[in-house]
């Protein structure tokens, strides 16, 4: 079985070409279209189609699907698992065409629902409709996608689904570059990347299925027992595994009611939180969800808490670090990636506010990531969907009381306590039930890890320097100067560590017993590791 941290890495470093991609794609949308009432059209069209795919593909489905999958591989017949997998993706197709199909023929109450601000503005309001007929369909494609994906995670082929994204990054990146100046709308070649995209990235994981042996041919199952226990886990993991997309999701509906240019402040600064989220937290939470799935019986217990412990220490020593950087290099960032001159000074300080909030929040993010699959891997579904409730009321109340004295960066600094209080209260959860006990060395740890960043955030406070300097610089001065910046203070951050005397057996990943292991009853084809990427 492969190491968790050979996996973490896999994914990890694939994350990191996405995320590296999508900075590409976002500097391009920044540079060829600005921001503006166009742009914030777009932003919501796609926003619509990626949310219900994070809730409803690679949120809750997916939490519900690798728990049950794994059940069939350890418990059930080679047949019983292939029959299972071909009605869950026949019932799950039938449902994402009928919710795909009623989107788009309700596209512009749709609009009005996630953009009311847009009622103002016919033109802005109209181009949104338009260009959401065309994303929508992405969820019917990228849905199915997800799907697959949670099957390669489950027999812990990481990497196929990881390198997945990277698809859409490249898509969109081909139609902004070369189909946009042929169109009337140049926006609306995003829309037309959106969807094509979908379409690539299913495309490219069934070849890998068929090599496990796994790829479905798709039949209706609602009344499958699998399938019925997908349904039922699922439905309560949708606030659980989701508020932070749903926190996003509140931030772009009152971002509507504010100036023009907005929503598109909040989601470029989502993207740069995006970036050590996707590369740590969605790595950490996709590689420990099916290990935690196997460990979730009695006799496991311990490694199941060593499980969780291994993987909230990462996200205390790289979690914080990347939070405290964000805040702290938040203008040379947004500078150096997004400065031009449809993005101009005024968009680098208004995006600025919502990246120091945004970034306040990042453990909070982290930790949800890392500590939910510690109740879906037990099938808890109630305790976390209680939790996440509470969470998305208490980052609605403050969205109302801060968006008026403060902005779009308002919005952003409700969402960064909702998902503190969120992470906060799934960890205090895990502990009451004994299901989490903290492994010796959390206190030298914390005080190690307090001085790394403190010696850290005083040099990138001391080498930063203005905000003037940066905006004064050529495009290259600012690359090169960012790079030597983040260099120094990683180097800072990583010597401090090792001179307080952190070293990698304080942070090694649990032993686990190869008799723990799931059977592999269906994928003989997979045991020489012919579908691996």
């Amino acid at each position: 079985m492969a190491k968790l941290s050979a996996s973490i890495a896999k994914v990890g470093s694939t994350t990191l070409l996405s995320r590296v991609l999508g900075f590409v794609r976002d500097l391009l949308i920044a540079r060829l279209f600005g921001a503006d009432g166009a742009t914030d059209a777009f932003f919501v069209a796609f926003k619509v189609p990626n949310l219900l795919r994070r809730l409803f593909a690679e949120g809750a489905f997916a939490m519900a699907l690798v728990p049950v999958l794994q059940q069939y591989r350890e418990a059930r017949s080679a047949t019983d698992l292939k029959d299972f997998l071909d009605r869950a993706a026949g019932s799950l197709a039938v449902l994402l065409f009928a919710v795909t199909a009623l989107g788009v023929l309700a596209a512009p109450v749709l609009v009005l629902l996630f953009a009311p601000g847009f009622a103002a503005d016919a033109s802005t309001h109209d181009l949104a409709a338009a260009m959401l007929r065309l994303t929508l369909p992405y969820l019917f494609f990228i849905g199915l996608t997800a799907f697959a994906g949670g099957i390669l995670n489950t027999y812990e082929r990481f990497g196929v689904p990881a390198f997945t994204p990277v698809l859409l990054n490249l898509v969109l990146i081909g139609c902004a570059l070369g189909v946009a100046p042929h169109l009337p709308e140049p926006v609306m070649a995003l829309a037309w990347g959106v969807l094509l995209a979908g379409m690539v990235q299913l495309a490219f994981q069934l070849p890998f299925l068929a090599r496990l042996g796994l790829l479905p041919r798709p039949r209706l199952g609602f009344h499958d027992e699998g399938v019925r226990r997908i349904g039922r886990l699922m439905g309560p993991a949708l606030f659980g595994v989701s508020v932070g997309q749903l926190a996003l999701l509140i931030d772009t509906l009152l971002a509507s009611f504010l100036t023009s240019g907005s929503i598109s402040w909040l989601y470029y600064s989502d993207r740069l939180v995006e970036f050590p989220l996707g590369i740590l937290g969605t790595a950490l939470g996709t590689v420990i969800l099916p290990r935690l799935a196997q460990r979730s019986g009695a006799s496991t217990r311990a490694e199941f808490s060593r499980t969780l412990d291994w993987a909230l220490r990462w996200v205390l020593l790289l979690g914080v670090p990347a939070s405290l950087g964000l805040m702290l290099l938040a203008g040379p960032v947004l500078a150096t990636l997004f400065l031009s001159g449809e993005f101009g000074t005024r968009d680098l300080l208004m995006a600025r506010q919502s990246l120091v909030a945004y970034a306040f929040g990042l453990m909070g993010f982290l930790a949800v990531k890392a500590l939910a699959p510690g109740y879906y891997g037990r099938q808890d579904m109630r305790t976390p969907v209680r939790i996440a409730l509470l969470a998305m009321l208490v980052n609605l109340a403050l969205s109302l009381a801060l968006m008026f004295p403060f902005g779009h960066g308002g919005l952003a600094l409700a969402t960064s306590i909702a998902a503190l209080l969120n992470g906060a209260l799934l960890l205090v959860g895990l502990l009451r039930a004994r299901v989490y006990r903290p492994e010796p060395g959390w206190t030298a740890l914390l005080l190690r890890a307090l001085a790394a960043n403190l010696a850290m955030g005083g040099a990138l406070w001391w080498l930063a320097g203005p905000l003037s300097g940066w905006v004064a610089a050529d495009g290259s001065g600012r690359v090169l100067r960012l790079i030597v910046l983040i260099g120094a203070g990683g180097l800072v951050y990583g010597s401090t560590l090792l001179l307080l005397g952190l070293r990698l057996r304080h942070v090694r990943e649990p032993h686990v017993p190869e008799g723990h292991a799931g059977r592999d009853n269906a994928a003989p084809a997979a045991a020489n590791g012919n579908a691996r990427l």
